[in-house]
């Protein structure tokens, strides 16, 4: 056992963990959906708050947060001309030694030596380019403008190949020999490319040739020319962010540079290949830097390189673009900027979209994302439980109970289960059975073994619920919980009363039925009229059609009839209520109480004409008037359908 180590498990997320539930998920979204918000806005949110549950898992909008600290981190670094202040001092030392040497001497060969040093330019690249011929007395000056051409070509080397800086550490014509070998081939490589005839083992060749200078270790030329494009663009917006005379003073070094180590015609060759392959990227964008310290160009391309790959990725975490994906998000650039943590956060989000349409929850029709019946029904579940959650069991009396049996009382005799039966079973009939099976063998229990308690026969109900689509609803905030309400009590009865028939109607301008799958998504009418006249038109037919049921019939709406149907079927609306929309609606409602309906409304407003009306419709009906508040409105209707069962 020696030779096993155990420990927390690193390199990515836990293989054992238990996977997520997505259910969750779906409950988060549900809240939205249910508020009006469309399903793909609502898990666009969910992905950028996190996921519930998981609170070591970022959502998009922590990444994004890290990803802007990290850009402003790096704006504030340093600023672009380090190299050119470098440069400066550099000259400016070699000069020096240059003339502390001649001071000492009397000649007339020291006095022109020091006139020709007077008349160097304050122009770095060409006071460079005059005294690139010049011959150096002092020792310690010739080796400062050595160390001052080496840094040049150094730094512009590396503001292209990354990493060059240290591969040129040594002056060594033979490496530059090297680099210009590199360059050529490189070019022919792309050249060839461009032609069709490049092939992989052209690049894999070009590799074990040339890899030293490519630590980036790319697989193939397309992402060799990503990398090479990318820092390319970079040193353009490098130069675009300098003032105009800092810019032709680098420019005109780095040509200088270039030309005097036989790279200057192969440079440009590169450079539109480049161009020419990504003209996406930004080549001429400036960027601000506000730091005190002075960058060389290696480190300030690196820098702008890696704030556009923030810049780009800010973008994709935003997903506030038409047909954003998490698989826009590119995962190098969140492993770069943000560590491998942050890859597992995202296909974390990732799985959780994935497992969302795989498991049945949503699916997508001709581009859009919708709801399936599967998620409508554990849309009604939860809105259900969080309904029982909300009541006071010890004064209701009627609670979530999962461990109790189907409802009805016990009669005393069992029968054989038969499948989807919820009775509870009986345990002492059904081992009596597996004995007796068995013939004293040992108790093995088979299906048929199995038999249920009878309970008795509950009366069946056809249930109806109106609910207001009107806009009011929504100006008020009541239409998330009206139709999280229409949800819980779907679930409700197809769940605890599957015998009873349920209808839910939704009613503006006109009335319709709706579908639980159809409820979920659905959007508040901006439509004048509240024509409780139609829907108690539609929910009377839904009674007559079960006249051996118990009827019941919920209103939950916040405002007074002011629509009614006309006998050309067409609406009429008018505010003031008009006396033959009351009349109308009241004629409806004396039908329901000849039905033996009563009808229990649920008044989400404190109009006063609302009042009057609802006050003639109990008087009327005999039914009950509510005024809960929005938050309860579930509670309320949930709990007088159960009264109202429980007293059949």
């Amino acid at each position: 056992m020696s030779g096993y180590r155990y420990g927390e498990y690193h390199d990515g997320p836990d293989p054992l963990a238990p996977p997520y539930d997505v259910r969750a998920a779906l409950d988060e979204m549900g809240d939205a959906i249910l508020s009006g918000t469309s399903p793909l806005d609502s898990l666009r949110d969910l992905l950028r708050r996190g996921l519930p549950g998981a609170p070591d898992r970022r959502g998009l909008d922590d990444l994004l947060r890290e990803v802007r600290e990290r850009r402003r981190q790096l704006r504030e670094r340093g600023n672009l001309d380090g190299t050119l202040e470098r440069a400066r001092a550099l000259l400016d030392k070699a000069i020096g030694q240059e003339r502390a040497e001649l001071f000492p001497d009397p000649s007339d060969e020291a006095r022109l030596r020091e006139a020709e040093l007077d008349s160097v330019p304050g122009d770095t690249a060409s006071a460079v380019r005059q005294l690139g011929s010049y011959e150096w007395r002092s020792a310690a000056a010739r080796q400062t403008f050595e160390e001052l051409r080496d840094l040049l070509r150094r730094e512009v080397l590396d503001s292209r190949f990354r990493g060059m800086r240290d591969a040129l550490a040594n002056p060594d014509p033979a490496a530059m020999e090297r680099v210009r070998q590199m360059m050529s081939d490189l070019n022919e490589m792309l050249d060839r490319d461009a032609r069709g005839q490049h092939t992989q083992e052209d690049f894999d060749h070009f590799m074990q040739k040339y890899g030293e200078f490519f630590p980036e270790n790319p697989r193939n030329l397309e992402e060799l020319v990503d990398i090479l494009a990318r820092r390319a663009a970079a040193a353009q917006r490098m130069m675009a962010s300098m003032s105009p005379e800092q810019r032709a003073e680098l420019q005109a070094l780095i040509d200088q540079t270039l030309e005097q180590a036989g790279l200057a015609e192969q440079m440009a060759r590169l450079g539109e290949a480049l161009y020419a392959r990504r003209p996406d990227l930004a080549w001429d964008t400036p960027e601000r830097m506000d730091g005190d310290q002075p960058l060389g160009m290696g480190d300030a391309v690196s820098v702008l390189e890696e704030l556009a790959d923030l810049s780009q990725l800010e973008a994709a975490l935003r997903q506030d673009y038409p047909g954003a994906r998490l698989d826009d998000i590119d995962e190098a650039a969140i492993r770069r900027a943000l560590g491998r943590s942050a890859v597992d956060d995202l296909e974390t989000l990732r799985r959780i979209e994935r497992e969302l349409e795989q498991q049945g929850y949503l699916r997508r029709q001709r581009g859009k994302l919708e709801l399936t019946p599967k998620a409508v029904r554990r849309l009604g579940e939860t809105a259900l439980r969080r309904v029982f959650d909300s009541l006071d069991s010890g004064r209701r009396g009627d609670h979530d109970q999962r461990d109790a049996g189907a409802a009805g009382e016990l009669t005393g005799t069992s029968r054989p289960w038969r499948f989807g039966d919820e009775q509870p079973i009986d345990v002492v009939r059904t081992l009596v059975n597996g004995v007796r099976r068995g013939a004293g063998r040992g108790v093995t229990l088979s299906v048929d073994d199995f038999e249920v308690a009878e309970t008795e026969r509950r009366t069946a109900a056809a249930v109806c619920l109106l609910v207001d689509l009107s806009y009011s609803m929504a100006l008020r905030g009541t239409w998330g919980p009206a139709k999280q309400t229409a949800l819980a009590l779907q679930a409700l009865v197809a769940s605890k009363f599957p015998q009873d028939a349920v209808q839910i109607i939704g009613f503006s301008n006109y009335a319709r039925v709706l579908q639980p799958e159809e409820l979920a998504g659905l959007e508040w009418d901006m439509v004048q009229g509240t024509n409780l006249h139609h829907a108690l038109l539609i929910a009377g037919r839904h009674l007559d059609r079960h006249p051996d049921f118990e009827p019941v019939v919920l209103v939950v709406t916040d405002g007074e009839p002011t629509a009614h149907l006309m006998r050309n079927g067409r609406y009429w609306f008018e505010w003031p209520p008009s006396r033959e929309t009351l009349e109308l609606t009241l004629a409806e409602v004396d039908k329901m109480t000849r039905r033996r309906a009563t009808i229990n409304v649920f008044m989400l407003a404190a109009d006063e004409r609302l009042k009057d009306f609802v006050d003639e419709l109990a008087r009327r009906n005999g039914g009950r008037v509510f005024s809960p508040s929005a938050d309860r409105l579930g509670e309320y209707v949930v709990s007088d359908f159960l009264r109202s069962r429980r007293a059949r």
